[in-house]
């Protein structure tokens, strides 16, 4: 186990899936979610879901580019730097990015009151590639 570790997100990244950057897994992340989706004009970053299972919040960084959210009925115009927090589990969210060069940064926690557990979805991912 190491103290510290640096890596560019341009390092991060699968062969199979090279839009996801498993950030969580490259890390070894235990105590929070956090992964980076990249995407051109017209690709949905953020897959449709909600985190009613999970009872998870989420809170979404767009670090470059630009990305058209949809959260429950709403929705938001997110260029580079606008923070986008989903509190409601039960809201279904998405999005989509507007310009070439869109990344996301995607961190979620456990379930309010609750220690955040890995759900396995990335590993999982990571072994059938």
């Amino acid at each position: 186990m190491y103290e510290w570790s640096a890596a560019h997100l341009d390092e991060n990244a699968d062969e199979q899936w090279p839009y996801w950057a498993p950030i969580r897994h490259h890390f070894d992340v235990q105590t929070f979610g956090i992964n980076a989706w990249r995407g051109t004009t017209g690709d949905e970053v953020i897959k449709r879901h909600h985190e009613s299972e999970s009872g998870a919040s989420e809170l979404y960084i767009v670090l470059s580019g630009r990305a058209a959210f949809a959260v429950g009925e709403e929705e938001v115009d997110a260029p580079a730097g606008m923070l986008v927090f989903v509190r409601d589990p039960t809201l279904e969210r998405a999005a989509f990015a507007m310009e070439v060069g869109t990344v996301v940064l995607s961190v979620g926690a456990g379930a309010e009151g609750q220690a955040f557990a890995p759900s396995g979805w990335d590993t999982s991912y990571l072994a059938s590639s």
